[in-house]
């Protein structure tokens, strides 16, 4: 046990990849969820930055309560329209006034979830088809009391815990990277591919199976013909980039509840299910590292729209899904790598009440042959978790 209270042992089960059954599920960028995630980190990284401009450090805050009412449409082969908009209603707490100066927090919120909307979805268009609103409560200003003095470690608002684990497994590089490459590298060049993509991926012994939902928007397909077309045309892409990550057989399927005879397909006017009937919250869907993975421990804490300073429910979450990573690259025989870090309110983040280490090893390596660089390594990035903030407020970490 170190100065931390890091403990490193070997884990009481087997690897993922060596059990039966794995399922890993991920919600595609445009999924109500995942829009509900996006504008709640945007508006918090615009406030911290806005604190940041305006009165030189970072106020309290949390806008982690953005909830999305699904609008109404009809969409239509060639382009249909919407009937009823959706409404996100982004709603949290906020510091309006520090030292006589009033600061425009809720004007701060609007302006950067209008923008990100816009960047993100560019068939919907933001004041029709989806209306903003903001109700941010009164936070504290009392920097003392939230985050300590100036040049301090801050101290945990709540006694928490976050979990990380890496390397990551096939499946979940596959269904990762499917989600991702589609809306980004498919999409580029297919604008037909919806921003509503779910990605859920099976693995039985070493068969995989890939299903996916792609919202197809209406205006880029003129007919069923063209629409099965796209729907191949995703099917064929997804099964060659499986192929980059595994050897092992994978099967893809592509918007299965479609029923070509009766019409009944995945066809939307903004490419989000959002315009349709599925509503949205924030923290019900991807977890800090991108995923839901039910073989593996999780913490039900919604990551985005946190406070990026001393709220353990963002921080050890990122930082225990950091440390994970940079072990496992940095330190040789690890197979796999669980981290989990526990906060005791009052007490400064990083010295967490437990930073516990769990570790499947390789052939012919012992945990007790590692343990002290798995110690150390999981030391120095607790000792830098301050820069974890900047990183988070610079955009450079994805909460969902």
């Amino acid at each position: 046990m170190t100065e931390r209270n890091i403990h490193v042992q070997k884990a009481a089960g087997r690897a993922v990849e060596d059990q039966n059954v794995e399922i890993v599920e991920r919600k595609g960028v445009g999924h109500p969820d995942s829009i509900c995630d996006g504008v709640a980190e945007t508006v918090s990284k615009a406030l911290a930055q806005a604190y940041l401009d305006r009165v030189g450090t970072v106020l309290h805050f949390n806008t982690d309560e953005t909830q999305l009412v699904a609008g109404s449409a009809a969409p239509a082969f060639g382009g249909g329209e919407m009937l009823e908009p959706i409404y996100l209603l982004i709603v949290g707490r906020a510091t309006k006034r520090y030292e006589g100066e009033r600061i425009p927090a809720e004007t701060i919120a609007l302006n950067a979830a209008r923008e990100y909307l816009d960047e993100t979805f560019p068939e919907l268009d933001v004041g029709s088809d989806i209306i903003v609103d903001v109700r941010l409560g009164e936070g504290s200003g009392d920097l003392q009391e939230v985050f300590g003095e100036d040049g301090a470690v801050p101290m945990a608002n709540d006694t928490s815990y976050g979990v990380g684990h890496a390397p990551l497994s096939e499946t979940e590089q596959i269904v990762y990277n499917t989600e991702r490459r589609l809306d980004t590298e498919y999409g580029e060049s297919h604008p037909e591919i919806g921003q509503d993509i779910k990605v859920m991926g099976k693995r039985e012994g070493d068969h995989i199976d890939v299903t996916v939902a792609v919202a197809m928007i209406d205006r880029y397909i003129d007919g069923m013909e063209a629409y099965q077309e796209a729907v191949e045309g995703v099917r064929e892409y997804v099964t060659g980039l499986a192929e980059e990550y595994t050897d092992r057989d994978v099967t893809v399927h592509v918007n299965t509840a479609d029923d070509y005879d009766e019409g009944s397909i995945y066809l939307t006017t903004t490419g989000t299910s959002a315009e349709q009937g599925d509503d949205g919250s924030v923290g019900r869907g991807n977890r800090a590292n991108g995923l839901i993975t039910p073989n593996r421990p999780m913490s039900m804490e919604a990551t985005s729209g946190k406070n990026p300073v001393n709220h353990i429910g963002k921080i050890y979450n990122l930082l225990s899904t950091e440390v994970a990573q940079t072990v496992a690259d940095e330190v040789d025989g690890i197979r796999q790598l669980q981290v989990r870090l526990l906060s005791q309110i009052g007490q400064p983040i990083d010295k967490p009440h437990v930073a516990d280490a769990e570790v499947v090893t390789v052939d012919g390596v012992t945990v007790a042959d590692i343990e002290a660089d798995i110690e150390a390594a999981i030391d120095e990035e607790l000792a830098d978790v301050t820069e974890l903030t900047k990183r988070v407020i610079e955009g450079e970490l994805s909460t969902f």
